[in-house]
């Protein structure tokens, strides 16, 4: 019967609940059937709430070709954001990176370039020299920097990402995956806003030659503001694109189309789907108070419980009124209590059918009553 009492506390603070990635099919299937795509592989993701909402392929290893330059730029904004590098050194330029093949910003060698200049050159004009000579700068060697790339994949946890270079030219052991694609990009816009504005410019010009950003989604959708674009042989033409419309962000990677329109065409199909049948809400914040819980044996009777974490959802539009919660404990709440341990779990239901938990807390420690205090909550204890 308390957890019934709870259940409907919840409702009437008018909460939504936020169904966990693992739950995606679950959602997914409440809402219209997604577009038809040619693309080889695809993933569609909400930047908050980490729903999926399209998927093909997403985690078959597959050649990231410029795609690469995510993780060559984070690596580079990581450096900036520590003070370790500045926006107006002047950085020279390598034989190495001169020399480099595909696309390129036309640096020269022994020439010394603004920092932020090879920044747009990377992003804008794909530059695979701009890449090359920003790894020199930051890691002395494109090696070493490579080897950061590594690391930092790690830590973002993507488990199907391997580095060989800072460009993504064909090489061996040089892969990743639509899913880590994603969650690259969602690191990157997330981690530093300041420099994800660099995405959004349409064109640069750098030794008397303008070449225009390639992801054409900038020209179509106001609403577009990243992220890039890639090519090789064996990749095919592809695109990740992140797009904002009110509060609501999504990610959208496609790899293996036949050309630059397609690509174009297919992350447009993806977003439309996305924005025109879903709605993300935020609904916690992190260690907002949930509920209040009695305390046996405490100096005080009672203990705030909520969330570690920021608490979004993504569900389909017109689904808000199946959705419902539930606290379980995991037993009486007995001091000391520790604030930040676990003490039970948030069930969130759609439709009647369990789609997601999360774990309870507690937000505020309790230390251990007198023994009065103690003597009196045992026995009580006893008939509960």
């Amino acid at each position: 019967m308390m957890i019934l009492r709870r259940f409907y506390s919840l409702l009437l603070l008018g909460l939504l609940i936020y169904p966990w990635i693992s739950h995606a099919e679950s959602i997914t299937n409440l809402a219209p059937t997604p577009p038809t795509l040619s693309a080889r592989n695809y993933f569609l993701l909400d930047f908050h709430s980490d729903a999926i909402l399209m998927e093909k392929g997403a985690d078959e290893r597959i050649d990231p070709a410029s795609l690469t330059k995510l993780m060559t730029a984070y690596i580079v904004f990581e450096a900036l954001k520590t003070g370790r590098i500045k926006l107006t050194d002047e950085v020279l330029i390598s034989e190495k990176a001169w020399k480099m093949s595909g696309s390129r910003m036309y640096v020269e060698v022994n020439s010394r370039v603004p920092l932020e200049s090879l920044i747009k050159g990377m992003i804008i004009q794909s530059g695979n020299d701009a890449s090359v000579a920003l790894a020199e700068y930051v890691s002395s060697s494109e090696e070493t920097f490579v080897d950061l790339m590594n690391r930092k994949a790690q830590q973002l946890g993507l488990k199907n990402t391997r580095y060989a270079n800072t460009t993504g030219l064909p090489v061996e052991n040089h892969y990743s995956t639509t899913r880590d694609l994603a969650y690259m990009a969602k690191a990157l816009i997330r981690d530093f806003p300041e420099y994800y504005r660099y995405y959004s410019e349409k064109e640069f010009a750098y030794n008397n030659i303008t070449q225009t950003n390639r992801n054409l989604l900038l020209w179509r959708d106001a609403s577009v503001d990243g992220v890039k674009t890639g090519y090789t042989e064996t990749a095919g033409y592809c695109l990740i694109a992140s797009a904002k419309r009110g509060e609501m962000r999504l990610i959208g990677v496609i790899m293996g189309t036949a050309g630059r329109t397609e690509r174009a065409d297919e992350n447009q199909k993806m977003l439309e789907y996305g924005f025109r049948f879903f709605e993300t809400y935020e609904l916690y914040k992190p260690r907002q108070a949930l509920n209040n819980e009695k305390v046996w044996q405490g100096e005080v009777g009672q203990v705030a419980l909520g969330l570690a974490d920021s608490l979004y959802i993504t569900i389909p539009k017109g689904q808000y009124a199946q959705l419902s919660a539930s606290i379980q404990l995991n037993g009486k709440i007995i001091a000391p209590v520790s604030a930040g341990a676990t003490y039970g779990r948030l069930i969130i239901r759609i439709a009647n059918q369990a789609i997601a938990e999360r774990p309870i807390i507690a937000l505020n420690n309790v230390n251990t009553g007198n023994w009065f205090q103690q003597s009196i909550d045992y026995f009580w204890s006893l008939w509960e």
